[in-house]
């Protein structure tokens, strides 16, 4: 495993070595002008839901070297909750007074609604042609917004405390005793309602009522997801997300995950500029950076993330497969509304409250 990990940072050096090599031999004088842009700017500052502090200062030091950025080009990040991050960008996008400069964020929905009330930045980055499968699925649209990673929850289990040889979502049900399962919290979560969604159209609401049924605790961050499992407090995740078994595994746990029969729900973390983004020319090239081969590999192996590029070999297929090697479940990104999201919230609680 160690070995396997060095030859994963290997080659993630020797990407981000071409990248730069690359951009220093034929600079379109467009991109030198935002690069030299970026430089009188001085930083970059972003907001996401996933990325860990180990797996910033990755994407921070190749995006430095890769466009040439002195040490003192500040990267300045936030790691936040789902629903903290809507709140900050309603509240600034309201307000005009914009301190972030890119955020990303699974939610489709709301991300269309930023576009269509013109708070999100047209910029035609060179990497969207990369990204034709992504803007396909609704996940994104072309001059606005992919996803940097893409996740999904599926059941997850510590294999040091449960056998368990399931193959569908179906196989979850009564697998452990009640009281010993997790799910994603609907009532507090966006991702996982969104989720939620998407799996009742494929599973049905009856599904859901017989998951209630086995009184599951509700969990908003994955992080606590996984810690209940490593420390037997859960048995089972319905939602569990193949990032944290990574992350865990790593550190000497043995949590498992299966990717049901029936299919996923891909949330993307749909990453975007604001139209009033304070620094505009760095955050064009954090968003291409991000998009990049060179960043797809250091999010794909430090965070376990889905990779949207086509083309691109993931480091890590068991907990981040290629998004076309994936049965995905389809769902209409671009329809779901707010209403639609009030309901589902609705119906979610009338199922799972106690």
């Amino acid at each position: 495993m160690a070995k396997h990990f060095r030859a994963v940072i290997r080659m993630t050096a020797l990407a981000l070595a071409l990248f730069a090599a690359g951009l220093a031999r034929a600079q379109p004088q467009d991109r030198a002008a935002t690069i030299a842009g970026a430089k009188q700017e001085g930083m970059v500052s972003y907001w996401d839901t996933i990325i860990q502090p180990e797996t910033h200062d990755a994407l921070a030091a190749g995006f430095r070297a890769a466009y040439g950025l002195p040490a003192s080009f500040q990267v300045k990040y936030t790691l936040s909750a789902t629903l903290a991050l809507i709140t900050k960008i309603e509240q600034e996008t309201a307000s005009g007074n914009v301190t972030v400069d890119v955020a990303s964020i699974a939610s489709p929905p709301w991300v269309n609604g930023l576009v269509a009330a013109g708070h999100v930045m047209r910029h035609d980055s060179p990497e969207y042609a990369a990204y034709t499968a992504v803007f396909a699925a609704k996940l994104g649209q072309p001059g606005y917004y992919a996803f940097n990673g893409g996740y999904v929850f599926v059941p997850m289990w510590n294999a040091d405390t449960l056998t368990f040889k399931g193959t569908s979502w179906k196989d979850v049900l009564g697998a452990v005793p009640a009281g010993r399962i997790s799910t994603n919290d609907g009532g507090n979560s966006a991702t996982g309602l969104l989720t939620y969604m998407g799996l009742r159209d494929a599973l049905g609401v009856d599904y859901f009522k017989s998951l209630a049924r086995m009184k599951p605790a509700f969990v908003v961050r994955s992080e606590g997801t996984a810690e209940r499992l490593v420390t037997g407090q859960d048995l089972m995740a319905f939602g569990g997300m193949p990032t944290r078994a990574a992350q865990n595994n790593e550190k000497g746990a043995n949590l498992d995950i299966l990717f049901p029969s029936e299919g996923v729900v891909l949330m993307g973390q749909s990453s975007f500029i604001l139209t009033k983004a304070p620094h505009p020319n760095a955050a064009k090239l954090w968003l291409d950076f991000t998009l990049s081969e060179a960043g797809q590999t250091i999010l794909a192996k430090r965070e376990a993330l889905i990779s949207g590029r086509a083309g691109f070999k993931s480091p890590l297929p068991k907990y981040a497969p290629a998004m076309d090697t994936l049965k995905l479940i389809p769902v209409a990104w671009d329809k779901i509304g707010t209403e639609d999201i009030r309901k589902a919230k609705a119906e979610w609680q009338g199922i799972f409250a106690p």
